[in-house]
């Protein structure tokens, strides 16, 4: 993949998160190069992995308060929430195998 299609795809999963967030999207906070000005690359995936944790977290909540008989929690609630954090688990395990990957590729490099 080119620079210019990661770049593309960035900014699409970027806008996708705004979307997603109910966030605006800022223009001013992609630079020219489409990386984001503040935060980075570690607080973004710091961040993704909180969003991961709540998700699996708030799933095994719903898991046991089904388990114990809670009548305010249904079946298809506690499917939803599993299905929702174990989609989130598996993305985050294929990001964290595509960076082992890049990484590997650049310390393989030749200087």
């Amino acid at each position: 993949m080119s620079v210019a299609g990661i770049q593309s795809a960035l900014q699409q999963m970027q806008a996708v998160q705004t979307q997603a967030t109910g966030q605006v999207a800022n223009p001013k906070a992609l630079g020219a190069a489409g990386a984001v000005e503040k935060g980075g690359f570690a607080n973004e995936l710091q961040a993704s992995i909180n969003r991961i944790n709540e998700l699996q977290q708030a799933s095994a909540a719903k898991t046991t308060a089904f388990q114990l008989g809670d009548p305010t929690v249904s079946l298809n609630d506690v499917m939803v929430d599993s299905q929702k954090a174990g989609i989130a688990f598996e993305m985050g395990v294929q990001v964290r195998n595509r960076l082992v990957n890049a990484y590997k590729e650049i310390m393989n490099m030749n200087v």
